[in-house]
């Protein structure tokens, strides 16, 4: 596959040729759920002094012109690095081409590490801290990104009635139902305008933090990717993206120990915490609502649009994040019993949908060609004989009934034809009887 990839093709050229690195091999490192593609490039036995970062491998980032744009990534690096989180550090980049060539983060997500169940608090712990650094040590970043306000809010929220309740449920809103969703979306939106202002990574997740490698640095803390869409936002929606991951569960009550934890931490980096730890979590939650309706929108896109199905197994974890909280807050309430009794019964169905195998069709056999006729002598062209039209099997069969009304017209005609054949039968008999005994008796000869 890689063989043939121009725009792999033309990344080898710009590495070569434009930035003169000798390199190794270059394999498939991820992608994700943009048209961005990640590749991994070795040294190998390259001398290491043609090699120029200091490292061992590389990742390059594929980012199509038209599709992508590096500028952002490339951006909110920068400003991530100044704030202190432990960022892919970009060693070349060609924006119009789109090729990144930045540090190797390794292969160990958190998400894999968590799934064991060991050292949960102490990665926890790690990236909670990443957190706060983003939050308050790059507050004043946050003022050069785009603000998160009414407008991608409320772009967000509409992906799920048209995604994930149209296109992946099938379901056709009422008007009484489409305004129970337009009252929640607004509600949500003005939630999520009065938090703090701060950071927001808005995919900072278990799939988005790495494992680092180990070193002789100081390498405490997860590497932190997929960055590019940040904007300046809700204090809860980076915690609730990591609390309530989208693809691991955690208990009610852990949660809520770490999201008290957080608040404290916070506090004395004197970040904006609200009145109480009642507000704080209400923050934490609500803003969460908002973030996983998107999510169920988006994840029904990416299947339905893109193909990528992966994503499916995990709208129910998602869903259940919505009626949780709702159940929470009189708000939520109306809407979240409109979701138990319309939506959630719906999905595991929808999801078996999508995910049966088409029947296999066989392949249709080549018919054996005909042998030709043999050719007959010519005779002389005598007068044309009328002949019956040839019929074959099917053609002699009975014409298929539809209906039983026609069927009893084609009984009763049938009838009505076979009394009359059995009338002229019957008359032609009785006469050749009355003629015998008509005949006179031939005289003995004496």
């Amino acid at each position: 596959m890689l063989k043939n990839d121009a725009r792999l093709s033309l990344l080898r050229s710009w590495l070569t040729r434009d930035l003169g690195w000798r390199i190794g091999q270059i394999t498939v490192a991820s992608a994700d759920a943009s048209f961005r593609r990640y590749f991994r490039v070795s040294r190998g036995d390259v001398d290491p002094a043609a090699w120029a970062p200091k490292a061992d491998t590389l990742i390059l980032m594929d980012a199509p012109p038209g599709k992508e744009d590096v500028a952002p990534y490339l951006k909110v690096t920068a400003l991530l690095e100044q704030a202190g989180a432990h960022v892919p550090h970009v060693h070349a980049f060609d924006s119009k081409r789109g090729f990144i060539a930045m540090e190797d983060l390794g292969n160990t997500q958190y998400l894999s590490v968590l799934k064991t169940g060991r050292g949960v608090d102490t990665l926890y712990g790690e990236a909670l801290t990443t957190l706060a650094n983003i939050q308050v040590r790059g507050l004043r970043a946050a003022a050069s990104l785009e603000a998160y306000d009414r407008a991608p809010l409320e772009r967000e929220l509409n992906l799920m009635p048209e995604w994930f309740l149209g296109k992946h449920l099938r379901l056709e809103l009422t008007p009484e139902e489409r305004a129970i969703l337009t009252v929640t979306n607004e509600f949500l939106i003005n939630e999520a305008l009065l938090q703090p202002q701060v950071f927001v990574h808005r995919d900072f997740h278990s799939r988005n933090l790495m494992v680092l490698p180990p070193s002789g640095t100081d390498n405490r803390g997860p590497g932190v990717i997929d960055f590019q869409d940040a904007l300046r936002g809700p204090i809860g929606y980076d915690l609730v993206s990591l609390l309530k991951d989208c693809y691991i569960s955690w208990s009610r009550e852990r949660v809520e120990r770490w999201v008290r934890g957080y608040r404290r931490v916070l506090g004395n980096l004197g970040a904006n915490i609200g009145d109480s730890e009642y507000q704080f979590m209400r923050w934490f939650d609500v803003i969460g609502v908002q973030r996983h309706i998107k999510v169920l929108g988006i994840f029904a896109r990416l299947w339905h649009r893109d193909g990528k199905i992966g994503y499916l197994a995990d709208l129910p974890l998602v869903l259940s994040y919505v009626l949780d909280a709702c159940k929470r807050y009189p708000e939520l309430v109306e809407f979240g019993r409109w979701l138990e009794w319309r939506v959630a019964t719906e999905l595991p169905l929808a999801n078996a949908r999508q995910t049966e195998k088409p029947p296999r069709r066989k392949p249709k056999r080549k018919a054996k060609p005909k042998p030709k006729p043999k050719s007959k002598p010519k005779t002389k062209a005598g007068p044309k004989r009328k002949t019956r039209p040839k019929t074959n099997a099917t053609s002699r069969q009975r014409p298929r009934v539809k209906t039983r009304a026609k069927a009893r017209r084609v009984v009763r005609k049938a009838r009505k034809v076979l009394k009359k054949k059995t009338r002229k039968v019957r008359g032609k008999v009785t006469a050749r009887k009355s003629a015998r005994t008509r005949r006179p008796k031939r005289r003995q000869r004496q």
